[in-house]
């Protein structure tokens, strides 16, 4: 019998990831993520729809949780969903409320934070799909 695979926050199950037209219930999807053992990792992810060009993440941190320095091919915006997140920069380090949101240009290192328990979605748009790994 093969051993189970450990659960890490990265990892994440998918559905269907591309449609003309998805609909979603962003509700539902965050307690689904809570509700799973890898939540208590720190945080967890969901990829709710891939496109060519377009990419759009729903993620999930409990307090104190940390997304270390990054950085994207594409630019991105964060609209935090649920509680408050602090996205950082070398520049500059904002917080987010639930309803509040920030665009960031392609290649700018940052990371983010859980102040309290907080679900954002992350979306990635690429200037060309060559661009996409």
């Amino acid at each position: 019998m093969a051993k189970a695979k450990p659960q890490t926050g990265r990892e994440h199950d998918v559905g269907t990831l591309t449609a003309p037209l998805l609909t979603l219930d962003l509700n539902s999807e965050i307690q689904q993520l809570r509700s799973e053992e890898r939540w208590q990792s720190g945080h967890t992810a969901k990829t709710l729809a891939k496109y060519p060009d377009l990419r759009i993440v729903l993620i999930v941190m409990k307090r104190g949780g940390r997304l270390e320095k990054h950085h994207t091919e594409g630019r991105i915006s964060v609209q935090t969903l649920d509680g408050r997140i602090r996205f950082s920069t070398a520049e500059r380090s904002v917080e987010l409320a639930a309803g509040q949101m920030l665009t960031l240009e392609h290649d700018i290192p940052h990371d983010v934070e859980a102040i309290v328990d907080s679900a954002f979605l992350l979306t990635i748009a690429w200037r060309d799909a060559a661009s996409v790994r």
